[in-house]
């Protein structure tokens, strides 16, 4: 699984003029599955994801999560973390997973970042999405559980 978390100001998921999604303080997370990701995958990123303490403390210092500050989190389907764009001009995106694998995974998740106690929204897997965020930082990062 890769994912690229983006501490926000407030984020939110449009599709087809509808909003879907929308988070305040928090953390935008765009998260692509590959076919040979597990459930095992899926909980070492949602664990660190809540866990990460890059929101500033009193003293300025990257030291709080996203649950230590009140904060929420909308996740966002990419498959397109998984293009290849070594050869050619035109990005390969073979090493993602279909939906039949990446759904149920996906939702897994949604569904233990809220066990962890999180706000979750989220987008709407598979669709056309238009994502707005208000960075704050910027602070982005890149999680790939085969890098662990």
């Amino acid at each position: 699984m890769r994912a690229v978390l983006q501490r926000v100001r407030r984020a939110a998921v449009v599709v087809d003029g509808e909003m879907v999604g929308q988070i305040e303080r928090g953390l935008l997370v765009l998260i692509g599955i590959a076919p040979q990701d597990s459930t095992e995958e899926v909980r070492w990123l949602a664990e660190k994801t809540a866990g990460l303490r890059i929101f500033n403390d009193e003293a300025g210092k990257m030291n709080l999560s996203v649950a230590d500050v009140g904060g929420a989190v909308l996740v966002v389907s990419q498959f397109t973390l998984y293009g290849d764009c070594r050869k050619g001009r035109r990005p390969s995106f073979i090493d993602a997973a279909p939906p039949n694998v990446a759904v149920p995974l996906y939702e897994a998740f949604v569904d233990t970042l809220r066990s962890l106690g999180l706000p979750v929204r989220t987008g709407r897997f598979g669709a056309m999405m238009q994502v707005e965020l208000v960075n704050d930082g910027p602070v982005t990062l890149i999680l790939d559980t085969r890098e662990v």
